[in-house]
């Protein structure tokens, strides 16, 4: 199964989310903002609120930060407009790549992301071409060393998740959107805290890659994507070999 390497998983081997931590934060607040907006400020009655304030909590986003961004989506403190763009393509290697985008400034956010694309060699694709074949999912990863896989499975499995899978030091969780949530919860009465739990766009299946000049070009791409202000998620269907990550990882940290 360590095989299937996710890019949440990809880049926890890489160490890449901490290094991150401020656009992480900035992102939450926007998907936090707009939901809040959208379906109102209760989490009792707003499911789609309920599960951005997971995520954000899995992210260890400060409270204060949490309640300041609900607030603005509500209207009880100013906040800009924003607006949800989508797109979608292709990386080397033919990895189908989407970009979820939340921003105040259209043509900012447009430009921007073109850039990236051209920059790095990639092609845009027609909207549905590579999104047809990802499904939402709630995903959920629990550290390996946190519990014990017969355990972990049982609890997911009664909870109502569709599928559990080792990718190295990480067990993927996979649910329908729907039961996202009460998995969530069940995991924290069992005092078990994901590294990451959120609702996400999941490939129908992978494309391997072996190769680790095209396996370098793809994630140098993603990155890009992911440094971007208005880039709140990038979704791939990458699935790079352990001994190439390895490879990647060391090459950087020699850097």
């Amino acid at each position: 199964m360590s095989g299937h390497s996710k890019w949440k998983t990809i880049q926890h081997k890489k160490g890449a989310a901490d290094a991150k931590r401020g656009k992480i934060f900035s992102a939450l607040s926007k998907e936090l903002t707009l939901v809040a907006k959208q379906g109102g400020g209760d989490p009792d009655t707003n499911a789609s609120l309920r599960a951005a304030i997971q995520k954000a909590r899995a992210a260890n986003m400060p409270a204060d930060n949490i309640a300041r961004a609900i607030k603005k989506g509500t209207g009880e403190i100013e906040g800009a407009a924003l607006e949800e763009l989508s797109y979608e393509g292709y990386a080397a290697g033919g990895i189908g790549v989407l970009v979820k985008v939340l921003t105040d400034n259209r043509n900012r956010a447009v430009a921007e992301v073109r850039h990236i694309f051209s920059k790095h060699n990639c092609n845009f694709a027609q909207q549905g071409a590579v999104s047809r074949s990802f499904q939402r999912k709630g995903q959920i990863l629990v550290p390996c060393e946190a519990v014990e896989e017969d355990r972990l499975l049982e609890i997911v499995l009664e909870a109502g998740a569709e599928d559990m899978k080792q990718d190295g030091d990480q067990y993927e969780v996979l649910t329908d959107p729907g039961d996202f949530l009460g998995v969530v919860e069940a995991l924290d009465k069992a005092q078990l805290k994901p590294s990451s739990a959120e609702l996400a766009l999941v490939p129908d299946s992978y494309v391997p890659v072996t190769d680790k000049g095209t396996a370098g070009s793809v994630m140098k791409f993603v990155e890009a994507l992911e440094e971007l202000e208005d880039v709140q998620n990038v979704y791939t269907n990458l699935d790079v070999d352990d001994a190439v990550l390895a490879a990647l990882t060391d090459e950087q940290d020699a850097q």
